[in-house]
């Protein structure tokens, strides 16, 4: 009997509701913070289907624990990274607006150019998924490239906004995607990996109410991306 495995991975359980409601998961263990829920579809073929949700918790490091976890004792046959982002490009996007980025970078990791021995591990990364287009789906739009910035940091004020769009141009900003996909690079499955992002605030002085206010809505548009991708 061959089984699929679909991994996907988000931070917050805010974030995984939608998909635990929807996929009927089960919660299966508990290593440290991070959270692990199954469920398995038997199929009348020679094919089942099990989907994998792992619950990580803010920031990089988190991030990077649940990755390495999901690699070592997972062998995925796709792995998606879904959730919120704060937005950059305020001209292109909109707040529940849902974007499948194809550039990655990491924003705060800092070396004097005579002392970085580590380039290649703060290069962007790149996804080759993507294509030039987005399209309108009446309640919101689906952006089928852009850049995303990954930096520790709640962005909640102008000057951060800026900093971030000045140095990057990115499109959007999170706190986990760049450590996800350095995990998934170093196992060498970047070709078995899309990320999902929708926009939940505006990266600005009111980040701190919008962001619970739009976060139900943004992850139900990326839960449907979600949905149809896997």
């Amino acid at each position: 009997m061959i089984q699929l495995t679909k991994a996907i991975i988000t931070a917050l359980q805010w974030e995984a509701d939608i998909i635990i409601k929807n996929y009927w998961l089960k919660e299966v263990k508990k290593v440290g913070s991070l959270q692990i829920y199954e469920w398995t579809k038997k199929s009348d073929t020679n094919e089942d289907e099990k989907i994998v949700l792992l619950i990580s918790g803010e920031g990089k490091i988190h991030s990077a624990f649940a990755t390495t976890y999901l690699c070592e004792n997972y062998n995925p046959d796709k792995i998606v990274n879904i959730g919120i982002v704060w937005n950059l490009n305020h001209d292109q996007l909109k707040i529940w607006d849902v974007m499948i980025p194809n550039t990655f970078v990491q924003h705060d990791f800092y070396i004097p150019p005579e002392l970085d021995f580590s380039k290649s591990q703060r290069e962007a990364i790149f996804l080759e998924y993507a294509i030039w287009e987005e399209y309108n789906l009446e309640k919101f739009s689906l952006h089928l490239s852009g850049i995303c910035a990954t930096w520790d940091q709640f962005i909640d004020n102008d000057d951060l906004w800026a900093e971030i769009r000045e140095t990057y141009w990115a499109d959007i900003v999170d706190m986990e995607c760049y450590s996800i996909l350095s995990i998934l690079k170093a196992y060498d499955v970047l070709d078995k990996t899309l990320v999902i992002k929708a926009v939940s605030d505006g990266a600005n002085n009111e980040s701190k109410d919008t962001t619970m206010t739009n976060l139900e809505y943004a992850m139900n548009n990326a839960f449907a991306i979600l949905d149809f991708s896997l």
